[in-house]
């Protein structure tokens, strides 16, 4: 698990709740703020376990590590998938 988001907090910042009609009609965009999937799918677990750091704090990728196996599964499938995306798991 590399999980090396340096953006998961720039993109839980810009946004905590995406309609999920429109995330469904669009896929998963990538907006200049981010990735609305992983806005939908990890705001829960962001709030739950880091919720007390500032979500541009580069900490947040730490509680994320830190917290990986109590994360939702759809939230980890969305960092994955994001990571792949990115080039960033091998």
């Amino acid at each position: 698990m590399s999980l090396k988001l340096t953006s998961l907090a720039v993109i839980l910042a810009a946004g905590f709740v995406l309609p999920a009609a429109q995330a469904m009609a669009q896929g998963a965009p990538q907006t200049k703020r981010g990735n609305e999937t992983l806005k939908k799918y990890c705001t829960g677990d962001y709030l739950t376990y880091c919720g007390n750091l500032s979500p541009d704090d580069p900490a947040v990728d730490k509680c994320f590590q830190a917290n990986w196996t109590k994360l939702t599964e759809n939230c980890r499938r969305a960092i994955d998938a994001y990571e792949k995306t990115q080039g960033k798991k091998g």
